[in-house]
Order: C-alpha cells, then structure tokens, then sequence
C-alpha cells in the first residue's frame, strides 16, 4: 500500500496514470478499506475506470449505498459502477432524496441519467441550471447520456419550452440543440437573461444573427444578437451602430454619478454573471473605458493629504493584504489608532470610516473623489456580479471598494 499512498498526496494532484498501472485488486481493496484516506480512496477508484475485479463488486456497492460513507469516495464509486443497472432501484427510491451529503443529489441524478432513467430529467435540468460549474458540468453530464441513449429529439420533446415553462428546461433546450447541430437564434428572445446568454454564448452564425437584427426583434433582444455577434466577429463598428439604431438603451439607476458608472461598467460587464441586463453588455463594448488609474500617484496624494491634516497614516496596504488573503480593487490607509480610509484603484474615488468626511474637502483639492453615503449605499440595478457565493447586483461601496478571498 505504500506505493498507493506515494501516488496520492493530500496536497497536489494524484499520480492517475501510474496508480493505472498497479494491480486492480489492490486498488480495490484499497477503495473499499475505510481506515484509508478518503483521497487515497478516491484516486484508487478513479484508476479502476474500466478494469473493476468481478469480486469486489459487490463490497463497493455496499460503500455506494452507504450514507455514512464519505461523498468524495460514493461519488467516485457512482461513476464506476454507472453501468450497474441493479443500482438503477436503490437511485430511484425517496430515501435518495433525503441524503443531504454534500454533492450527493447531484450525483444520484447522474447516475439514473447514465442508466437511461428518462424520469430523472426534470431534476438533471435543474442541476445543469445551476450557477457553479462542477454541479453544472454533473448535471450536463446526466443530460448528455440521455441523449446518448435515447437520441436529442426524444429527450427535447420531453422539456418544456415556452411560456410557463421551467426557465430550467428552456436553458437545457438550448445547449442540447446546439449540441444536436440546431440554430439556436431564436432562444435570444427568451425573457429569462440566463437562457438569452447561454444563447449569445453559443450562438455560431453571423448571417441569422445579422437576419434577426434586420426584423423587428425586442430590445433586448436585439442587445443579445448585438452582443453574439460582436463575440464572434469582434466589429466594433457594426456593434456601435446597431447600438446606436437602438436608441443606445442602458441601465438608468438613479443617484450613480456618470464617472462611477463608468468604472463599474468597464471594471465588471466583461465579467458579469449570467442574469445582467443586456444593456450593461452592450453599452460597454460601445463606451470608451476610462482612463488608466495612477493608482500610486492616488495613494501618494491621499497619504500626503492625510500628513498635512495630522493623521498620521500609514503605509497604504492593498485589499488581500489587509484581509490577509484574496485580492481586490482598493487600498486602505490607516490612521489615527485604525481609522482607515479606503482609496479604490478604479479610479480616484475614496471613502471612509465613520467621521472621516471631514477630509473630504482636502482630498478633492488634492484631485481624489469622495464618495458619499448615498452613492455607496446606491445599488447598481441589473449588473449581476459574484460576490461570496452571491450573483446579484451591488451596492456602489462594494463595487469600488471590492474583495472577494
């Protein structure tokens, strides 16, 4: 066992291909011994892929079927034994909807998929509209072997599409008509912005996109072909003056001054999550970004003004090294037993603790920009950012002032 333990570190990645090359029984003992690391125990039976020993089958089942058992490991043993049509029952039962192990649900429903189990599709759908990847990637995976079995027309007639119908069976529809070789244009009129953009993103033919704008298509979309189109052809151009034919349609959120929308549009549009306003997309490929920040110079005069006003402040230290970890887009400065003033590298925008306005006069004539507590508390309607697991519009004080670990 010392070679299993040698090629699964808990730190760093496993050594797959040479675990591949050790005997399949003493992998399998390996994967069925709890008194093992759950890693080690993993990796044991990702090398098993397609060389399972009739004898163990039965034992690592019974860890499958074990609630007690360690998710990572059950998960693993899912994928392995997914052609075990005997388990098809066991995944069915209401007990699986019980377990509440991270990763397990997710994993259940893949497995029925694997097994052709067609009454696991309203569940995988709503797993592969999820917002984090890896439980994405499980659901797509249950769907994609449901199609594999049964063909994408079975499987497409049995989501729902139009209206009333699950947002989660429309955003399915769309990738697996892509897959199956469809145009998938006229997905970017659906009212929910996660389907329009899982359209935009796939979207693959210019001359449809250019056919649709020439109609009478919705605003948005309209701003959804504008944008597809842009991502295949990137003419800026024709994206501006389709904009403009448009009427240049935004976002208004009242009290965001022009300046700062214009750090918050070209700082997080190009990254936003799937529910933003089109009109956020597409305004920032039409607008200039602002100029670039000196952000030193920034620090340099804040620190300065801080000198002439007494306070005394310390050396600026970035956003990760003030939470010790992370990164984001602001420095803050400490003074006077840990006031702190915060400086944003988006621009020259500034804020601080609590009786801090009374710089504010200083720091203005010094060229930085005091933001006030209506602007911060201002949310940013439409523009769908991460936040810690969040991804949802923000407030001004969190996109200017930002940290994510």
């Amino acid at each position: 066992m010392t070679a299993i333990a040698d090629l699964t570190p808990l730190y760093g990645p496993d050594e797959l291909a040479a675990l591949r090359r050790l005997d399949a029984d003493e992998l399998a003992r390996c994967a069925a011994d709890r008194a093992r690391p759950w890693w080690q125990r993993r990796a044991c039976v990702q090398a098993l892929a397609g060389r399972l020993p009739q004898p163990w089958t039965a034992e690592l089942i019974a860890r499958v079927q074990d609630p007690d058992e360690t998710s990572e490991v059950r998960i693993a043993l899912l994928d392995l034994l997914g052609d075990r049509a005997e388990l098809l029952p066991w995944l069915r039962h209401e007990d699986r909807a019980g377990e509440g192990a991270y990763g397990m649900r997710e994993a259940f429903l893949k497995a029925r998929g694997v097994l052709g189990d067609l009454d696991a599709l309203p569940g995988l759908a709503a797993v592969a509209a999820g917002p984090w990847p890896h439980r994405r990637e499980t659901g797509e995976a249950g769907l994609d072997a449901l199609v594999a079995r049964y063909g994408p027309a079975a499987v497409l007639a049995e989501l729902g599409e139009g209206p009333g119908s699950r947002f989660e069976d429309r955003l399915a529809r769309v990738r697996l008509r892509h897959a199956a070789g469809q145009d998938v244009t006229d997905a970017l009129a659906d009212p929910d912005h996660a389907v329009a953009h899982r359209a935009a993103e796939l979207a693959d033919d210019p001359a449809a996109l250019r056919g649709l704008l020439a109609g009478e298509p919705t605003v948005d979309t309209a701003l959804w072909a504008l944008w597809a189109l842009h991502r295949l052809t990137g003419d800026t151009a024709e994206t501006r003056a389709g904009y403009r034919r448009l009427g240049s349609p935004r976002v208004e959120v009242p009290g965001l001054p022009e300046d700062v929308r214009r750090a918050v549009l070209h700082e997080y549009a190009g990254t936003c999550e799937r529910d933003t306003d089109p009109r956020w997309r597409v305004e920032a490929l039409c607008t200039e970004p602002p100029a670039p920040v000196d952000v030193d110079g920034q620090l340099r005069r804040a620190v300065e003004v801080l000198t002439a006003e007494g306070a005394e402040p310390k050396e600026p230290v970035s956003a990760g090294e003030d939470n010790q970890q992370g990164d984001g887009c602001y420095h803050v400065i400490y003074h006077h037993e840990d006031v702190s003033l915060f400086v944003s590298t988006l621009g020259p925008f500034v804020h601080g603790d609590e009786g801090e306005e009374i710089l504010r006069g200083p720091l203005e004539r010094a060229g930085l920009r005091w933001i006030d507590d209506a602007v911060t508390e201002t949310v940013v309607t439409g523009l769908c950012v991460y936040y810690f697991g969040e991804r949802v519009p923000l407030k001004v004080d969190t996109l200017l002032f930002y940290w994510q670990d």
